[in-house]
């Protein structure tokens, strides 16, 4: 059973939902430290005037807290959020096909606390615009014991886990020994070669939110995300057209 770890992301860029897709199950890891200026309560949209953050602001002393704890400060972001969507991508062909979802979590819910909003837009995302399968639980649940990669394998060993599937970034820490010792195989997400498709404002950008994506490709996205693997190993490599590896 391969499995992915990862603490949930405020509107995540398309990398995020491809490593959700190439497992069998997803385990937001939320009940981890706080990280402040991260990817956590924050994310990137396109504009005319180059990226643009999307921030949900927090309590003070979020820092302190591990991420489920994170209380949402105040209520004029969600409808500054939406509005800033709608202007900078009022043009995009796919907007109106997801509008009523944005207007409903934007304008007719309230949140309170961070992890719930990165959490309940996410699995909505995977599950209806991208048709993604993967099963999705919590940390939380399993009152995982231990610190650092030691609570990882924790987490991993009691959902059954005989595949751990890590961020490229995460080899600078990671210890390949103790998951040998631990019966579970490591392997990391390769970012590289996502195609471009015909977004707003050149030059192109992959790290921005997945949203940017959607709106410009709606249905396309699944193969523009994963999809374009399988196209790839079935075109001889000399007719393979060239793309541009994501930086992120």
């Amino acid at each position: 059973m391969r499995a992915a770890v990862i603490q949930s992301n405020y509107l995540p860029w398309k990398g995020y939902f491809d490593v959700i897709q190439a497992v069998d199950l997803f385990v937001f890891y939320d009940d981890t430290q706080y990280t402040t200026r991260d990817w956590r309560n924050r994310n990137l949209i396109k504009t005319a005037h180059g990226p643009l953050w999307l921030t949900v602001p927090v309590m003070a002393g979020s820092r302190d807290l591990v991420i489920e704890q994170v209380e949402i400060a105040g209520r004029e972001w969600a409808a500054n959020h939406w509005k800033s969507l709608q202007h900078h991508y009022a043009a995009a062909p796919y907007l109106k096909p997801y509008r009523e979802f944005f207007q409903h979590v934007y304008l007719e819910r309230e949140w309170t606390h961070l992890s719930e909003l990165n959490q309940f837009l996410i699995m909505h995302i995977a599950r209806e615009f991208l048709g993604i399968q993967t099963r999705f639980m919590t940390s939380t649940a399993l009152a995982a014991e231990g610190r650092q990669q030691a609570r990882l394998l924790d987490v991993l060993g009691k959902v059954g886990a005989t595949t751990y599937l890590s961020g490229p970034a995460a080899r600078a820490y990671i210890d390949p020994a103790g998951f040998e010792a631990a019966g579970v195989a490591l392997e990391y997400m390769d970012y590289g070669g996502y195609p471009e498709y015909a977004q707003f404002h050149p030059p192109f950008a992959h790290g921005m939110t997945v949203l940017d994506l959607l709106f410009h490709a709606g249905p396309a996205a699944p193969e523009l995300i994963w999809g374009w693997r399988e196209l790839r190993q079935r075109i001889p490599r000399a007719a393979q057209p060239l793309v541009i590896e994501d930086a992120r």
